[in-house]
């Protein structure tokens, strides 16, 4: 799992969410490592890709997130 890219650990995460979470503390820790490898400070999310695209739920992932320590970003 350590080679997975940015942005194939953001689709992955992308995957996680849409089945209701699964595995998705695995998938951020990749994303970590991939962001870490490649100098990406902030992973950059689409909004309607997410299964709660309001601000609510922009927020509850970003405090999710931030926990594991990753930065996240909407466009």
């Amino acid at each position: 799992m350590s080679d997975i890219t940015y942005t194939e650990a953001v689709e992955a995460i992308y995957a996680s969410i849409s089945n209701d979470n699964e595995d998705l503390d695995i998938h951020i820790a990749a994303l970590k490592s991939a962001m870490a490898r490649e100098g990406v400070k902030e992973a950059t999310f689409e909004t309607a890709k997410l299964a709660q695209p309001n601000r609510q739920g922009r927020k509850l992932m970003q405090a999710y997130f931030r926990k594991k320590g990753i930065a996240v970003g909407f466009s």
